[in-house]
């Protein structure tokens, strides 16, 4: 199959008919009504879409993302294609109202069914390391991302703006429509929804540059480096040993093989198969 065939509905969360219709979808956040004064703060150039002023009010507020970006940079966080990313997209949107005062706070949060939104550091972290990938030119947006484990879909919202086209799976269907819900008011046409089992990866919309995953099991998926294209990257947790603490895996496939390597330690939800 081409790679430039897509799947139908329910996969995409929009289907724009025209380029007048892309041009009417919503950006993810405001644009800017007028030139705002010169930003001197490294960080905050680094963040091309956030304004000098604060725009909004409460989580709306530009300033309260730009806060979170200050911190994420000051916690390793380089790459400012990640930085830009993570500062355009409203993370409160994504949890529970009652959450909501804590979006921007460096924590994981539940979102149901016995899931979690990632901690603002370690979506920025993996989404850098699969950035890093040797064959990406820097600064350069990467190609097709298979993403597993949709979540609420604050993870794919960010990769819509690193990457040029972005497929996620999600194996609970709850979740799966939630995050269609969610990120309905972004109207990102670059994401694509998608309602199944996670290990068996999407091989229709393979080769992937970028495999990145939201949960962990004992081993990577053969699934994963199989649709994983040679020069690209697959980032997920991994237990260390079986049944125990998890690992990030940073994984590159060459025309020789795959290579490897073990990184910090982090906690995702298991690794399952099938659907529920």
């Amino acid at each position: 199959m081409s790679t430039r065939q897509r799947p139908g509905f329910p996969a995409r969360l929009d289907r724009p008919s025209d380029a007048a219709s892309r041009a009417r979808a919503q950006p993810l956040t405001p644009p800017r009504s007028a030139a705002p004064a010169p930003v001197r703060d490294p960080v905050a150039l680094r963040v091309s879409q956030a304004p000098s002023t604060p725009q909004g009010l409460g989580l709306d507020s530009q300033t309260v993302r730009l806060a979170m970006v200050h911190k994420l940079a000051a916690q390793g966080i380089k790459d400012a294609r990640v930085l830009d990313a993570m500062g355009r997209v409203e993370r409160h949107r994504f949890v529970d109202t009652a959450l909501a005062p804590q979006a921007y706070e460096d924590t994981s949060l539940p979102i149901g069914l016995g899931q979690t939104i990632s901690k603002p550091n370690v979506v920025a972290r993996m989404i850098e390391l699969l950035l890093a990938c040797p064959g990406l030119a820097a600064g350069e947006r990467m190609g097709r991302v298979l993403e597993i484990g949709t979540g609420c879909g604050y993870q794919a919202a960010v990769l819509s703006l690193v990457a040029k086209e972005v497929y996620s799976i999600e194996r609970l269907r709850g979740l799966h429509e939630k995050a269609r819900e969610n990120l309905r008011h972004f109207r990102l046409p670059n994401v694509h929804l998608l309602f199944g089992d996670g290990m068996v990866g999407y091989p229709r919309g393979a080769p992937y540059a970028g495999i990145i995953a939201a949960a962990g099991g004992e081993a990577v998926p053969t699934a994963w480096v199989e649709q994983l294209a040679v020069g690209g990257r697959l980032v997920a947790p991994v237990a260390r040993a079986a049944g125990g603490a998890q690992a990030l895996l940073v994984l590159d496939k060459t025309p020789t093989g795959v290579q490897h390597s073990l990184l910090e330690a982090v906690h995702f939800v298991p690794l399952k198969s099938g659907i529920a």
